[in-house]
């Protein structure tokens, strides 16, 4: 009879037990478990990536990231935006960078060549060309990428090159006459669509 008291209190205290009893009664549930790696690694302040010239439009990000229990997830975010390929993609974690306001400044054009008849002026993916020639046709052609734009006017000026300034997208003009019009030919240093608009004086071209 004293047997079978003894088994019945030890399987009442088996039953009241918990679960893990290195936690405390009331937060064993709310403290995650954490990987045994020590933390050495230093803080995040600004990675960066560069994209080829064919990128044109973030459609998302994805960040790889370890949890506190060293499990590893993904985290992605839609951004859909365009960019400027020349330039490195960011990522911060420093505040006063992200938070820092550039003010707007002057658009200011770069005259990079000209002749009595046109003239050439840039500001990054914008090429101003000044002239009261008409534009007869303009198109794309690659290898290497270039804008081919004929203008309008019977002249004999041979041949004209001119390379673009450094660091330019645009970066070479070359002009050559033929009967009735003359062609001008702007290589770019790497591969894009463009848009021509008229504006006053002339025609704009944007690289896209």
């Amino acid at each position: 009879m004293i047997k079978v008291l003894v088994l019945i209190c030890f399987y009442s205290l088996l039953l009241q037990a918990r679960e893990n009893p290195f936690f405390p009664v009331n937060s064993a549930q709310d403290i995650p478990y954490t990987s045994n790696q020590v933390d050495t690694l230093p803080r995040l302040k600004r990675a960066t990536a560069t994209l080829p010239s064919t990128a044109r439009i973030i459609e998302s990000v994805t960040v790889t990231y370890k949890n506190l229990d060293g499990s590893v997830a993904n985290k992605k975010v839609l951004i859909q935006n365009r960019i400027d390929w020349h330039l490195p993609i960011f990522i911060s974690q420093n505040y006063n960078e992200v938070m820092t306001k550039v003010p707007s400044k002057k658009v200011n054009y770069k005259k990079i060549a000209a002749l009595k008849f046109i003239s050439f002026y840039v500001n990054k993916n914008e090429l101003k060309i000044i002239t009261k020639d008409k534009l007869l046709r303009n198109f794309l052609l690659v290898k290497p990428h270039r804008i081919v734009c004929d203008f309008r006017r019977q002249t004999d000026i041979g041949s004209f090159v001119k390379n673009g300034y450094k660091k330019s997208l645009f970066t070479k003009i070359r002009i050559g006459t033929h009967k009735g019009y003359y062609r001008v030919v702007i290589e770019l240093d790497g591969y894009y669509s463009y848009k021509l608009n008229h504006i006053a004086g002339g025609y704009m071209i944007t690289l896209l």
